[in-house]
């Protein structure tokens, strides 16, 4: 993915496209992928960077859902749990089989859990990723140790699926180019093109790293995946268009893994806000949340507010031996939920549906809004099918539901700090071998070495020192300041791939700070 060569090729590029996807979220890279491997000629474009906004801070898990359970929806149960079964087999690099423990602390709870996750169980079917038991009060305080003893009467253990969506959104940029297909961070869409008929035949970008003149692009069709910011590119089409989306702020904090020492995670499934809460062990650390707040203003970096982080921290605290409090928090960070907006006014964000919806214009322009990272591959297929329907394409056919992601490979060792490399771990030894001094350490505690900056650069379309701490590695979602530390060596051997002078590397530590003070609680 060598991002000048591709950009100068798109300048002089006056083929039309079969189609171009905005937004590099999971969306958006899923109906990319489905799209060529199908046969189309497509570039994908996204504003930021891959994963920017709302696919980077997920709560890191791949599951069925078992809240949209209690609520009912067990088609959305169904076809979660079918995807999350394929997810781990087409990504086994990063998508692992975590053992979740519900508390229970009577009878009733025991019975209602051991029931419901059974139900859970069966609709995986033959994907499921293991059997839900009721375990006893003993065995609930083996798995997890830090759990208060209070009126603790069992728990139910049940299997879903952790995985890395940072990571996971890189593999599908390479996949995609793998397969032939051409993808672009930091290219934003400025407006569309239409031809006679009022149908979309191009539209024009601009590259937001390199002050360029705009580049106009032909297209026959065009899908709008950019999660939060869709209504943006539905009123570029239309300036009368609906809101489409109701967004809804999550927020994450994360802990030392003392919290929640092991392998297990626990999932707390009645809050005073009407979600569940999990505690969940993640490249060593502990990450719990997450909120749901309604929010009116959308940005690509929104703040967790205090109600959010106290709310987090006493309900955890509730059930932890030891109660967190500010001073223990590595991280905090805040995602947009991209739901799709209800019809009925008075809706609480947690009640509006998590799948997804497709909506095709007069133009041509084809969006989807809604879903969640775990249901990608499956929102991806409906939207090119649903695009070649209403643009009387000849139908094609699906190869996505057993095709591998670009680093898949099993057997992994899950306290590798390299483990979501996969196959590439080859490459970057090899990368090492000729660059001895590649192999220098930059962070001791998460075994980050200067090879993997150099890497980042070359192949995964790293552009700035944010795109490395928070996207390509996780240090910023998992000590702030262990990201505040080592930003200026990053930024210095950035500088020197990238071919950038000294004002570069100052611009990218301020703007790195700043943004980084945002996941510290002062």
């Amino acid at each position: 993915m060598k991002r000048e060569a591709i950009v100068a090729a798109l300048r002089k590029d006056l083929e039309p496209w079969d189609i171009i996807v905005a937004g590099g979220g999971a969306t958006g890279l899923g109906a990319a992928l489905e799209a060529v491997t199908r046969g189309y000629r497509t570039l994908l474009l996204e504003q930021a960077d891959f994963a920017a906004s709302t696919s980077s801070k997920s709560t890191k898990l791949v599951h069925g859902g078992v809240r949209y359970l209690a609520q009912g929806d067990v088609s959305l149960v169904r076809e979660a749990s079918v995807e999350r079964g394929r997810l781990a087999h087409n990504a086994p690099h990063l998508v692992r089989n975590l053992s979740f423990v519900i508390p229970t602390f009577n009878a009733w709870e025991n019975l209602k859990y051991t029931i419901g996750l059974k139900m859970y169980d069966w609709l995986a079917g033959r994907l499921s990723l293991g059997r839900s038991v009721h375990i006893s009060r003993r065995e609930t305080l083996e798995k997890l140790t830090t759990l208060k003893q209070e009126r603790l009467a069992g728990g139910v253990l049940y299997h879903d699926g952790q995985f890395d969506d940072s990571r996971l959104a890189v593999n599908l940029a390479q996949t995609i180019t793998d397969k032939g297909g051409t993808v672009l961070n930091y290219m934003k869409i400025t407006s569309l093109r239409k031809d006679e008929g009022g149908n979309i035949s191009g539209l024009t970008v601009r590259d937001t790293l390199n002050n360029g003149p705009e580049i106009f692009l032909n297209t026959r069709a065009v899908i709008n995946a950019t999660g939060v910011f869709a209504d943006d590119i539905l009123e570029m089409d239309n300036p009368d268009a609906p809101k489409s989306i109701a967004a809804s702020q999550g927020v994450h904090v994360v802990l030392d893994s003392s919290f929640l020492p092991g392998h297990n995670a626990l999932m707390i499934p009645a809050t005073s806000d009407g979600r569940v809460l999990f505690v969940v062990p993640w490249h060593n650390k502990v990450v719990v949340g997450t909120t749901d707040t309604p929010v009116n203003h959308i940005s690509l970096e929104p703040h967790a507010l205090e109600a959010e982080i106290n709310f987090i921290l006493r309900t955890a605290g509730q059930y932890l031996v030891r109660a967190p409090q500010r001073n223990d928090v590595l991280s905090v960070w805040a995602g947009l939920r991209p739901l799709a907006a209800a019809k009925a006014e008075g809706h609480k964000t947690k009640e509006i549906s998590r799948s997804h919806k497709i909506i095709v214009a007069a133009s041509g322009l084809v969006t989807i809004i809604g879903g969640k990272w775990t249901t990608y591959r499956r929102m991806a297929e409906d939207v090119v099918q649903q695009l070649e329907k209403s643009l009387r394409w000849k139908p094609t056919a699906s190869i996505t539901h057993t095709m591998p992601v670009h680093g898949a490979a099993t057997g992994m060792n899950w306290d590798d700090p390299w483990y979501f490399y996969g196959s590439d771990v080859p490459r970057l030894q090899q990368l090492m071998k000729d660059q001895p001094d590649l192999q220098e350490v930059l962070s001791e505690p998460f075994g980050i070495l200067k090879v993997q900056v150099v890497w980042a650069v070359r192949e995964e379309m790293a552009r700035n020192i944010a795109d490395f701490l928070a996207r390509r590695v996780r240090l910023l979602f998992l000590d702030a300041r262990e990201a505040l530390r080592i930003a200026p060596a990053v930024a210095n051997i950035m500088a020197r791939e990238l071919g950038r002078d000294e004002h570069w590397v100052n611009e990218q530590l301020q703007t790195f700070d700043t943004l980084a003070k945002g996941y510290i609680l002062s």
